[in-house]
């Protein structure tokens, strides 16, 4: 797996949370032997016995559930323990979601835009009309969701902060996870930490969010550039995520704007894709970014 990373010219890989622990003992062998490095880690990594699939969300540290919680820490803290163990310097949370007793508000939207099939539901009033109902109700139940997120959190940093890892916290796709876009700034502030707590920026992600409505993408990566750490970088094109940069609607331009040469980047592609592809992606990418590290 990550000879065939090496070999396409990659001299960083990112593991993934769909790492089984049977591939541990390869991943320790190819590092150690100077096949490639690790930029980060995404949680959770490894799996934890007997989960064979990939599970960022298999535990969320946004519920109230104390054997939930444990459970986040405890892997969490086993994922931040493999990134030490090989080298990596970030590793990439999900902080979960607000939770609803019955459906998710999400689906409605989704369906509405099954439905519709526009490019772009931001410009729809009925689906603006719905979003502003979707987004209310999950605005309802935000602050004990995120004041649980935030107790983990401060729980985590010193354990992180003792193995100088950083901990990217990303933004998510779905309208109820957490953070809520139009919060990150208040959560970073409250969070502290911003020697440990820092910004994963995924293109994708809120490209889909300004397809929306709810975000402008310029405007809220250009907010938070201060605390950004790494970035996982794919276009979007008709709706369809994971696409070779270059491809879609994102404003590549504007995005490679913010790299500091201390940032992590990431190409975050669909496995559909072929090494051509991939290939292809990582020249377009690596043009634009000439200056930056000239």
């Amino acid at each position: 797996m990550l000879r065939e990373m090496a070999d396409l010219g990659f001299r960083a890989a990112e593991l993934s949370h769909g790492i089984r622990i049977s591939l541990v003992p390869g991943i320790l062998s190819a590092v150690r032997s100077g096949v490639i490095e690790i930029s980060s880690v995404h949680n959770f990594c490894p799996l934890p016995p007997g989960i064979n699939y990939a599970a960022p969300n298999l535990y969320i540290p946004s519920r109230p559930d104390g054997r939930e919680t444990r459970q986040w820490l405890r892997h969490t803290r086993r994922t931040l323990d493999f990134a030490e163990q090989i080298g990596a310097s970030r590793v990439v949370l999900h902080l979960g979601k607000i939770d609803f007793f019955f459906f998710r508000p999400g689906r409605k939207l989704r369906r509405y835009l099954a439905r519709v099939e526009q490019k772009t539901p931001r410009s729809h009033a009925g689906f603006q009309k719905l979003l502003a109902k979707v987004m209310g109700r999950i605005r309802r139940r935000h602050d004990r969701h995120r004041s649980q997120v935030l107790a983990n959190l401060a729980e985590l940093v010193p354990y992180a902060a003792a193995k100088g890892l950083k901990l990217g916290l990303e933004n998510r796709e779905k309208v109820d996870e957490l953070p809520l876009d139009e919060d990150f700034t208040a959560f970073f502030e409250e969070a502290g930490h911003p020697e440990t707590l820092g910004y994963w920026h995924d293109t994708g992600h809120a490209e889909l969010k300004q397809q929306l409505g709810l975000i402008d993408h310029r405007e809220h990566l250009a907010g938070l550039a201060d605390r950004l750490v790494g970035f996982h970088l794919h276009d979007v094109k008709e709706s369809l995520d994971h696409q070779p940069p270059g491809s879609g609607s994102i404003d590549f331009e504007a995005v490679l704007s913010h790299v500091q040469p201390d940032h992590a980047l990431v190409l975050e592609l669909s496995p559909q894709l072929s090494p051509e592809e991939v290939a292809a992606s990582r020249d377009y990418l690596e043009k634009r970014l000439t200056p930056v590290f000239s």
